[in-house]
């Protein structure tokens, strides 16, 4: 089969791989229609000896079961499925309470050992899904590829983010970074009856997207006299950090009102945050971190796409074939997507 590989220098490539097997009783595999190229990929790809040479990549796709083993009884060959980005077991501790990515057995599509032990990813024509029966969920005709593609990170991410952040119906919110994590969490939050959302976002491009799906867009510099002039000089009532580390971090403390919440979903390139704890007392800021859990709260977003009220492909700036995967991660990696999706 073909797959799309980390070279080790950085790059990709796409290159004849072997189709995967069915390993235990509780796999499926999975023919992959619709993949998509994350940030997180690209993250991983720039920092060096982070992935080995040969990895496949890609963790947010869509497919049709093509095989399953003798243990699963809940997707059948045939049946059109969304994978969770990550895999658990479904019946230890954590799992029974929700929390499945602490799941022992968790395994990462795609990721190389950077979440844990390594798991094939899905830019490919096929892929091993351990645990199918907890990781699988059956699509509704109503919602195509390019919206489903979106239900196993980037919406679960944004809905981790804006519930862990208790998000009140009326309050205003901030998000920083206007990536795909941003603009999904903008959508988001106004689909669930948020007040006014504003994206903080340097990228003037990303800026008009954030801004034609409804949010008040302005560069990192102006954030703070725009939100405050929006709330009578509180700040806002929760702040989304979708940029990770120190960076966006500081930049949610700036904006967040007193005992206002700061959810932070990017990804830390970094280990440390030196933060400003006195002011942070003071104020009594709550600060949380959130990681999606799709296999948790799926049942709470997906009728939302399918009825309409939430349609996160809007953000797809690029499409392409397999076969066009290396050209797709060049533009991403380059910002000149906002988000790409690979269609076999």
């Amino acid at each position: 089969m073909r797959a799309v590989i980390a070279r080790g220098d950085g790059t990709v490539d796409v290159v004849e791989a072997a189709a995967p097997m069915l390993v235990h009783d509780t796999d499926a595999v999975v023919r992959v229609t619709t993949t998509a190229i994350c940030g997180t990929d690209l993250g991983l790809l720039r920092e060096p000896g982070r992935l080995t040479r040969g990895t496949i990549l890609g963790h947010e796709f869509v497919g049709v079961v093509h095989a399953v083993g003798a243990a699963v009884r809940h997707v059948r060959p045939g049946t059109r499925v969304v994978a969770s980005d990550y895999t658990a077991c479904g019946s230890c501790w954590w799992c029974r309470t929700g929390a499945h990515w602490h799941c022992p057995e968790r395994l990462f599509f795609g990721t190389g050992e950077a979440f844990g032990p390594t798991l094939s990813g899905a830019q490919a024509e096929f892929v091993r899904v351990p645990f199918a029966d907890v990781a699988l969920s059956e699509l509704p005709d109503t919602i195509g590829d390019r919206d489903a593609v979106f239900l196993g990170d980037l919406v679960p991410t944004a809905w981790a983010a804006l519930e862990r952040a208790g998000l009140r119906a009326g309050e205003t919110v901030v998000i920083c970074g206007g990536g795909p994590v941003g603009q999904v969490a903008s959508l988001v939050a106004q689909a669930v009856g948020s007040g006014p959302v504003v994206v903080t976002e340097p990228d003037p491009g990303r800026r008009d997207a954030a801004a034609s799906l409804g949010a008040v867009a302005v560069a990192p510099a102006d954030a703070v006299d725009v939100v405050r002039a929006m709330t009578g000089g509180r700040g806002a009532d929760v702040v989304i950090d979708g940029v990770g580390g120190a960076r966006g971090l500081d930049a949610a403390l700036d904006l967040v009102r007193p005992r206002g919440r700061i959810s932070s979903v990017g990804v830390p390139h970094t280990n440390l945050w030196e933060a400003r704890v006195r002011d942070a007392f003071v104020r009594e800021i709550t600060v949380a971190f959130a990681v999606g859990d799709a296999i948790r709260d799926r049942d709470a977003f997906t009728p939302l796409v399918a009825a309409g009220l939430l349609t996160p492909s809007v953000i797809v700036s690029g499409t392409g074939t397999l076969a066009e995967a290396r050209l797709l991660y060049e533009r991403a990696a380059a910002m000149a997507e906002l988000k790409a999706v690979i269609e076999l």
